[in-house]
């Protein structure tokens, strides 16, 4: 069989894969759609080809799908600003729901509005863009000058696409595709989900939305928290509450881990100090989340702090959404590996995203940037391996994201060295420059579930065997908005 992994990147798309951290056989990861033997540690020394970036497992391969100089299918890609200014492709959804399903993948563009006479300047703002993953087209379809580090992408149960900005009292936006050009559509702010330095953003299985503030909470005596907004109505985000998470009893002293409660309700507009105030739990830089059953899963990139040493470099938590028991879904130390000098470690945790197998995947904010597999129901993961390391020197991945197809990864690689910004040279022998972009990355094993080849949806090879993923309503089995009443302490959710 033939598994792909779609990377969408600041260059492009790769698939690692990586040795345990955990003392787990490789069998445990060798099966399924996305099946791969763990490869055998961080690219620390790997030699570094633009053209492939990343390191991966025996059987797969990867290939740009869109970037800022080429696409897959002959033509010139999407570049943004042009200039040689990269243009931060950063977090990556398709449209799960709907016609023609799979077909459109979105992106959001971290680029930061500069200080006046500061280089680069991107008067034209943030963007978002959109690829058809079958013709190569791509354009940008939401673009406004007041954007600034535009972030985290979801795409909703109800058929539209969160979008937000990872900045200090950054904005969150919902887009709605044009039902007859799903390549273009229209933008409303969502001020009632929080002024909030965002990025991941997720969907439960009533309608809330959970959101994250990426500051450093403990050092920074506020903010950094977790937070759930309900709505009025379901799939309407013009009204609702927005509450907090806060941890009492904890576990483990200072980690934040125990038995929680939804806090709230508190003002969206000042959500980083009124979720402190009202007693929510801060964090060191909650960035990512990710939602699998009845589980929340949260990247958290620092450790906490004794002084100014950071005790470990950053977890996952698990919060069961009926329960809210928070825990120590995979950690430095306590189910993965320490990361010192150029021994392997698990190491700033960043991005998250659901396998087509239920497992978790995560890449690391990180040089070498890996990317890594957990596995384990319930509070803490009994199996992580390691899939993929990026030998970019300068780089991170972000936007790791299944689509609709079982055997595909996007996943994007920002930052890259061999943006040369400004200068107009290419550092690739007369090659066109990579800069960002998105991968397609393909397996061509012996592991994995037996199917035949796939490829990108829209694609006639694609379209024969593609995964439908579940609307994120009806993960749990559970579809009804039930709002929480002003004031309440709540230790429920779904």
């Amino acid at each position: 069989m033939r598994s792909r992994l779609v990377l969408a990147s600041g260059f492009g798309a790769v698939v690692l894969a990586a040795s345990t951290s955990l003392a787990t056989a490789a069998s445990t990861f060798d099966h399924g759609p996305m099946g791969f033997e763990p490869i055998a540690g961080s690219a620390y020394a790997a030699s570094w080809d633009p053209t492939s970036p990343w390191v991966v497992p025996q059987g797969y391969t990867q290939e740009l799908v869109s970037g800022e100089t080429a696409d897959r299918c002959g033509g010139a890609g999407l570049d943004i600003y042009g200039g040689g200014l990269d243009d931060w492709n950063d977090m990556n959804t398709v449209n799960e729901t709907g016609r023609k399903r799979g077909r459109y993948l979105y992106r959001t563009h971290e680029v930061r509005l500069a200080v006046p006479g500061a280089d680069p300047i991107y008067p034209d703002g943030g963007a978002v863009s959109v690829i058809d993953l079958e013709t190569c087209e791509a354009r940008v379809i939401a673009q406004d000058p007041t954007w600034t580090a535009l972030d985290g992408i979801r795409w909703t149960p109800w058929g539209t696409i969160l979008f937000a900005e990872e900045t200090d009292g950054g904005r969150l936006f919902e887009l709605t595709p044009n039902r007859n050009d799903p390549m273009s559509g229209t933008v409303v702010e969502r001020p009632a989900l929080g002024n909030l330095a965002h990025e991941g953003i997720e969907i439960g299985s009533d309608g809330s939305v959970y959101v994250i503030d990426e500051s450093r909470g403990q050092s920074d005596g506020a903010g950094g928290g977790i937070y759930r907004f309900v709505p009025d109505r379901y799939g309407d985000l013009s009204s609702g509450a927005l509450f907090v998470l806060g941890v009492n009893g904890e576990t483990v002293v200072g980690e934040g881990v125990g038995q929680g409660a939804w806090i709230g309700p508190i003002d969206p507009a000042t959500a980083p100090q009124a979720g402190t105030l009202a007693g929510g739990t801060s964090y060191q830089r909650p960035e990512d989340l990710e939602r699998i059953g009845r589980t929340l899963y949260v990247a958290v990139t620092e450790g906490t702090r004794t002084g100014s040493a950071e005790n470990y470099d950053g977890r996952v938590l698990a919060i069961d959404l009926l329960s809210l028991e928070v825990t120590n879904y995979v950690k430095p130390g306590l189910n993965a590996p320490i990361e010192s000098g150029v021994v392997t470690g698990f190491d700033n945790p960043d991005n998250l995203a659901e396998g087509p197998d239920g497992k978790l995947w995560i890449v690391e904010d990180n040089v070498p940037s890996d990317i890594w597999v957990a596995k384990g129901r319930g509070g803490q993961a009994d199996a992580l391996a390691l899939f993929a390391s990026l030998t970019d020197p300068e780089a991170e991945g972000t936007g790791l994201y299944f689509g609709t197809d079982p055997h595909t990864v996007f996943v994007n690689v920002q930052h890259s060295k061999s943006i040369d910004v400004g200068s107009g040279r290419s550092p690739f022998g007369g090659r066109p420059e990579p800069r960002d972009g998105v991968l397609l990355l393909e397996h061509r094993g012996t592991h994995g579930d037996g199917g035949q080849a796939v490829g990108l949806i829209g694609t006639p090879r694609l379209a024969r065997s593609v995964r439908t993923r579940r609307p994120i309503s009806s993960r749990t089995g559970r579809t009804s908005s039930i709002p929480l009443p002003a004031g309440s302490l709540s230790t429920q959710s779904s």
